[in-house]
């Protein structure tokens, strides 16, 4: 039966409201007098109130790849005692992995569980991420980190302990980002309270590797920075990310710096996400995916729905992230439709 797009998006627009779910939850593009179209995510792209999203490209269980989003569930900080998972072979439909992290299993974290981070490395998988948001070095909590062998957990505690427990340069131990360098080095990049630090982790992602001057944590803040940092490498350079603003107010953004090392020195380039009040506010605290068969550069972060007020209700939105012809990555246009079918492998 030939429907307009008008009486399809009222429809799915009405579907979605009925179940409860954000007023901006994707809308596939279907028919209109143009005929087909081509099928797109939509944004948000997952269900419910969700925020700090990391984006990994992990092996499936079938052995092909697959995208998978950890990202913060987004409450009040006493209701945030759990993670939830999500996968896709395909960036448009979403599969839930419920509680793959649970404040049950971590006998240390009793509040404040956010901003996740996962690496995978000899055979298991190591979900880092912040809990009880700590005020000073009297407090328990910090970055922890868990294991698990499947993408899906569950994650047991790895250290029954916070990795990461005190405020080393002033950094607030929080937003832990994992990144793995093409030597196969990896380092702990994290950081709260305007001060961003970089720590080399050992074989057994049990603490630290010192740097030559015998230090364990080495300051990288950039100008700008808040908090959720992220890194990658393209054509030998690369890319630091990181969140500035108000996480809660509509000057939230996303800027980046370029260096020669995951260690520095970054040359700031400016922001290259933004709110539009047309769209959405609160852009930020992002992850960035490369698609494993078309190359795509995606990036995958939370937005607040246009006219809510609750510093809670984030959501997960997709756009694309292109480079210009120098490397420089070009301003991200917010959209409510989201990205096309790009599969995973």
């Amino acid at each position: 039966m030939f429907m307009t797009r008008r009486a399809f998006t009222l429809r799915a627009l009405a579907t979605a409201a009925a179940a409860g779910l954000p007023a901006q939850w994707p809308v596939l593009e279907a028919f209109d007098s143009a005929g087909p179209r081509v099928q797109r995510s939509g944004n948000p792209i997952l269900p419910g109130w969700y925020a700090d999203p990391e984006a990994r490209v992990f092996p499936g269980a079938d052995g092909h790849p697959a995208y998978w989003i950890y990202p913060t569930y987004s409450a009040p900080y006493d209701e945030q005692l759990y993670l939830d998972a999500f996968s896709s072979t395909d960036l448009i439909t979403w599969a839930k992995h419920p509680r793959v992290l649970d404040a049950a299993n971590i006998e240390w974290a009793r509040r404040a569980i956010w901003a996740p981070s996962i690496l995978h490395k000899g055979g298991w998988y190591y979900l880092f991420f912040s809990a009880n948001d700590i005020q000073n070095n009297d407090q328990l909590g910090g970055i922890g980190v868990a294991r698990a062998r499947q993408p899906a957990g569950p994650f047991e505690d790895h250290l029954n302990r916070p990795l990461v427990d005190r405020f080393h340069n002033g950094a607030q131990p929080i937003d832990p980002f994992v990144f793995e360098d093409s030597n196969d080095d990896v380092y702990l990049i994290y950081g709260g309270w305007r001060h961003c630090n970089i720590a080399k982790l050992n074989a057994d992602i049990t603490g630290f590797v010192p740097f030559a001057d015998g230090s364990a944590f080495r300051e990288i803040t950039p100008q700008g920075y808040v908090e959720g940092s992220w890194m990658f490498v393209r054509n030998g350079k690369y890319y630091f990310m990181w969140s500035e603003g108000g996480w809660t107010g509509p000057n939230y953004a996303v800027a980046y710096a370029v260096g020669a090392s995951p260690l520095g020195p970054f040359e700031r380039a400016g922001k290259i996400l933004q709110q539009d009040p047309a769209v959405a506010t609160g852009a930020g605290h992002h992850s960035v995916l490369r698609a494993p068969v078309s190359g795509k550069y995606y990036i995958v972060y939370h937005r607040r729905p246009l006219g809510e007020t609750d510093r809670n209700h984030r959501v997960v939105c997709i756009d694309e992230l292109r480079f210009d012809a120098s490397g420089g990555i070009e301003p991200v246009v917010i959209t409510t439709t989201g990205v096309t079918v790009d599969p995973s492998g």
